[in-house]
């Protein structure tokens, strides 16, 4: 279906590929991984034609459609929503677009060729093109009142949505996206996953999020040390089995027989669980391409990340009375009664993203409520990781001084322990000595979570922390996250993070909030709850 052929991509003297051949075949979907700045979405520009590689070809195979979402979102602004819709399909828009000029000057010498066109514009299913768009809108949560309105007069999140439906219409025979999800609700997300494990032909796509990797996904392909590896299964079954394998290279007394029986007995385990999935349909293509051969250990770091509490909390930890908060006027949150037990793990969210944030802000003592008062307990110590963290990166400092900022003991503010401290997170050798000032948005949240590690809080508050943060960053923080043995208050677009992590859901809206003891799909799936949330967010 599509082949890369000889493909090296070099910038000055950084090889960022080197001499890479491969195929993406018709009926899988391939999640592209690698560490940060390994090259993800340059790929994917190359395969999409955006972007020249130093040397090689790709191949399209001939007759056959390619579709990619794009990352300009103001590139339709001129035009109607419908109408950026259907020019996903190039060849189809075109057809249409020359027979609506030619039935605008129609006389006898056009008619054949309107024949043509119209025959052709059939065997595309043409006719029945706009009903088509305006099914997959409305599914994405466009109503139908803005279809004819210009893209110019829609906000970020719906362009996103109109650009997402572009890219899934007409059926494309190569689908390649880079962070679909970005910017959807989490209905949105579990349409589209539905969408694309009935989808039949091939799928690219580059994604921080591993629920939606392990529902969509047949194969993994890591790009690693300018090479591309496809392994067949999805973002879970190659972390795991490719732990398993870096083990079993570690345990020389093993004998070959008895790993190729572990072996096995993982992939039995895998297939399993999988099948009982909802996505189990999808799955089972994946299950049965299952190889241990497939099977190998990975070069890929993992941050330590590790919370300990200095202390245990007692049984006061949070308790907040009748708590509001107003933005200009407009109410964030209402009605907001909480009595935070020691081993709670609380998954806060809003279909306003600003709610969450003020909440985190009031019981941080850095924004004042409208009215309602919070008391933390006696025995608590907090540790706050803020969605906006630049006011922590202000100074020009290296990182060995920005961390000994956060030093507790005298062993601590030494430069031997905080370089080895820095070096599991990832800043080895001379990366612990650059400027705080000059991070990236990933370097900084790994930063603040050594401060959060250094403080030893028996109380967790993060709003959203994934962002920035790579896939195996994220991997490190969600194990670490299930095995805190204090209390979290957390609000993440990460959907395994918080299914995997939170044991309680608070929803707040300005009507009031929703508090239940429940995993989030156990949430989501709850026809009461369901209700309850539409009723809270009603004007």
């Amino acid at each position: 279906m599509l082949s890369v052929s000889n493909l090296s991509v070099q910038f000055g003297k950084r090889v960022l590929f080197d001499d890479v051949n491969t195929t993406f075949t018709e009926g899988n979907c391939y999640g592209i991984i690698g560490a940060n700045g390994a090259g993800k979405s340059t790929f994917l520009k190359i395969l999409a034609g955006q972007q020249e590689p130093t040397s090689g070809v790709v191949n399209l195979e001939p007759g056959k459609r390619m579709s990619v979402l794009e990352q300009n979102h103001n590139l339709y602004d001129d035009y109607p929503v419908l109408e950026t819709v259907l020019r996903g399909n190039k060849p189809l828009f075109a057809i249409k677009s020359e027979m609506d000029a030619l039935y605008a000057d129609y006389n006898d010498e056009n008619a054949e060729r309107i024949g043509e066109l119209q025959t052709a514009f059939e065997e595309m299913d043409g006719w029945n093109a706009d009903s088509s768009a305006a099914a997959l809108l409305s599914n994405l949560g466009i109503t139908e009142d803005l279809h004819y309105e210009l893209m110019k007069d829609l906000d970020g999140k719906q362009k996103v949505r109109v650009l997402l439906a572009q890219t899934l219409f007409g059926n494309p025979d190569v689908l390649i996206m880079d962070e679909p999800t970005n910017d959807l609700d989490y209905e949105t997300i579990s349409w589209l996953v539905d969408f694309l494990a009935d989808f039949k032909n091939t799928i690219i796509v580059v994604s921080h999020d591993r629920h939606f990797l392990d529902s969509v996904c047949t194969h993994i392909s890591d790009i690693d040390f300018g090479k591309i590896t496809h392994y067949t299964g999805n973002y879970t079954f190659w972390y795991e089995s490719s732990q398993l394998a870096t083990r079993q290279r570690a345990q020389q007394n093993k004998k070959a027989e008895e790993k190729k029986k572990e072996l096995e007995a993982f992939i039995r385990r895998f297939s399993a669980n999988a099948a009982k999935s909802k996505q189990a349909t999808s799955r089972k293509k994946m299950i049965e391409k299952l190889n241990i051969n497939d099977i190998k250990p990975s070069s890929r770091r993992y941050p330590a990340i590790i919370f300990e509490r200095e202390r245990e909390a007692g049984d006061q930890i949070l308790n907040i009375e009748n708590l509001e908060s107003t933005l200009e006027g407009e109410v964030l949150f209402k009605k907001l009664n909480l009595n935070l037990k020691k081993d709670d793990k609380v998954f806060v969210f809003s279909k306003d993203s600003r709610a969450t944030t003020a909440f985190y802000e009031i019981i941080n003592n850095k924004e004042e409520p409208k009215s309602g008062k919070f008391e933390w307990g006696i025995t608590t110590s907090q540790s706050y990781l803020p969605v906006d963290n630049s006011e922590f990166f202000q100074k020009d400092l290296t990182l060995v001084d920005w961390l000994r900022q956060y030093a507790k003991t005298a062993e601590e503010k030494e430069e031997v322990y905080i370089r080895g401290f820095l070096g599991k997170m990832l800043f080895s050798g001379e990366e612990a000595l650059k400027s705080a000032k000059v991070l990236s948005g990933g370097e900084k949240v790994r930063c603040m979570l050594s401060k959060m590690m250094f403080q030893r809080a028996n109380v967790l508050m993060l709003d959203e922390p994934t962002n920035h943060l790579d896939l195996e960053s994220i991997t490190a923080f969600n194990n670490a996250l299930k095995n805190f043995k204090g209390a979290i208050l957390f609000t993440s677009h990460d959907r395994e993070f918080v299914q995997s992590v939170a044991n309680r859901i608070v929803e707040l809206t300005p009507n009031g909030i929703i508090d239940r003891y429940m995993t989030f799909e156990e949430y989501m799936e709850d026809d009461k709850i369901k209700k309850l949330r539409e009723d809270l967010y009603k004007e």
